[in-house]
C-alpha cells in the first residue's frame, strides 16, 4: 500500500531541485550580510589556506649609474590552513502533519507540499532565517577579530592567528569633550586604520562604526555633531539621529547596531563601538566548503545545502535539513579598533 510519504519520491523533492529552490530564494541577511564587506570565496576542500606576509614598505638607497642595484629581500611569509565550520539545522515533519494532503491529486499534493516546505525553509523563523542569524553572529565576530560559536566559545581568534595583540580599547570621554575633540578623535582613528591596512585601503574604502545603544545616544547628543547638521540645514540629523539609524561625521559612518532582542546573544555592548573598514579589498572573506554527500565532495562550495531525509525504518516522518560550511575570515585584524564610553 502506498505511503503518504511516497510523495517525497517525486523529482520535485530531489536534492538538485531543493538546491535550485534555495538558490532562487532570497537569503535574508542582517546588516553585515547586506553591506558587501565579505568577499565570497567558495573552495573545494574542508579548509582554506591563508597567507600572511611581512610586507612593509622600505626606503631605497640612491646609487651611482652602472653600479649593482639593491635587490629586494624576500618577504617573510606564513601559509596556514584553517578549517571551515558546519552550521546545520533541521525541522521534522511527521506523517500526521501531512494529513491535509489527503483527497488531493498528486499534482496538487506536490504544489501544496512545496508551499509547506518553503514556509519551513524560508518563512519567518524558518531554517534559512535561523542559519543566517547564526551567520550574522559569525560576521559580527569577524569584524571584531574574534569569531564565536552559539555558546560563546571562541571558534577562531584572528589576532592570535596573525601573531598580534588586539589594539587597546579607545576611551571616548564624550561628557568631557569640547568643540573639535570628536573630529580629532575620528582623525586619529582613520590614520591608525589606514596605517594598519597593509595595502588593502583603496580609493573607495571608508570606516564604519557599529555603536551600542548607550554609546549611540551620547554620540548623537553631542553639540559638535548636532551643530554640523544644523549649520547646513540638514533635516537628516533628525531622521537619522533615532534608534538603529546612521549618520556620517568625521569621515566615519556611525550606526546604531540592532542585535538580538536580549542585547547579548548577537550585538554590540551598549557602551561600546566597533570600527572596521568597508570596501577594503580582501579584508574580509566568507569561505564556503562543499557539503558532506558524495556528490558534493570536491565540488565548489555553495552557500547552503538543503536535504530531505525520510524515515525508511518506520515511515513516520521526514526531516527537512539545511547545511552550510562557512569560515568568516579577517585578513587585516590590526585594522579593527574598538572604543568605549567614559574616561
Amino acid at each position: 500500500m502506498p505511503s503518504m510519504l511516497d510523495i517525497f519520491n517525486n523529482d520535485a523533492f530531489s536534492s538538485t531541485e531543493m538546491l535550485d529552490t534555495v538558490d532562487s530564494m532570497e537569503f535574508k541577511p542582517s546588516l553585515l550580510g547586506t553591506m558587501g564587506i565579505f568577499t565570497a570565496k567558495p573552495v573545494r576542500t574542508e579548509s582554506v589556506a591563508i597567507e600572511s606576509r611581512d610586507g612593509g614598505l622600505a626606503l631605497v638607497q640612491t646609487s651611482q649609474r652602472g653600479s649593482p642595484i639593491e635587490q629586494a629581500t624576500a618577504q617573510k611569509r606564513k601559509l596556514r590552513n584553517f578549517s571551515t565550520t558546519r552550521i546545520a539545522k533541521g525541522d521534522r515533519i511527521s506523517a500526521s502533519e501531512l494529513a491535509f494532503l489527503r483527497g488531493h491529486g498528486e499534482t496538487e499534493q506536490v504544489v501544496m507540499l512545496q508551499e509547506e516546505l518553503a514556509r519551513r525553509m524560508n518563512g519567518p523563523a524558518g531554517l534559512m532565517d535561523q542559519v543566517d542569524y547564526t551567520m550574522e553572529n559569525m560576521r559580527l565576530g569577524a569584524i571584531q577579530g574574534l569569531v564565536k560559536d552559539a555558546d560563546g566559545t571562541t571558534i577562531i581568534d584572528w589576532f592570535s592567528e596573525f601573531g598580534i595583540s588586539a589594539p587597546s580599547e579607545i576611551a571616548f570621554n564624550m561628557a568631557a569633550m569640547t568643540e573639535g575633540d570628536l573630529r580629532t578623535q575620528c582623525t586619529k582613528i582613520t590614520r591608525s586604520m589606514r596605517k594598519a591596512s597593509g595595502g588593502s585601503w583603496a580609493t573607495g574604502t571608508r570606516i564604519h562604526a557599529l555603536c551600542g545603544d548607550n554609546f549611540w545616544d551620547e554620540l548623537v547628543a553631542l553639540a559638535e555633531v548636532r551643530q554640523v547638521y544644523l549649520n547646513r540645514g540638514d533635516s537628516k540629523y533628525v531622521e537619522n539621529g533615532g534608534a538603529y539609524e546612521s549618520l556620517t561625521y568625521g569621515g566615519i559612518v556611525w550606526e546604531n547596531y540592532q542585535g538580538s532582542d536580549d542585547g547579548t546573544t548577537v550585538g554590540i555592548h551598549t557602551d561600546k563601538v566597533r570600527f572596521f573598514p568597508v570596501n577594503a579589498p580582501g579584508a574580509f572573506l566568507e569561505v564556503f566548503s562543499p557539503g558532506e554527500q558524495f556528490e558534493q565532495i570536491g565540488q565548489m562550495g555553495q552557500i547552503a545545502y538543503p536535504m530531505i531525509v525520510r524515515d525508511l525504518a518506520r515511515d513516520a516522518y521526514v526531516d527537512l535539513e539545511l547545511y552550510t560550511y562557512p569560515l568568516h575570515v579577517c585578513t587585516r585584524p590590526a585594522m579593527l579598533l574598538s572604543a568605549k564610553r567614559g574616561a
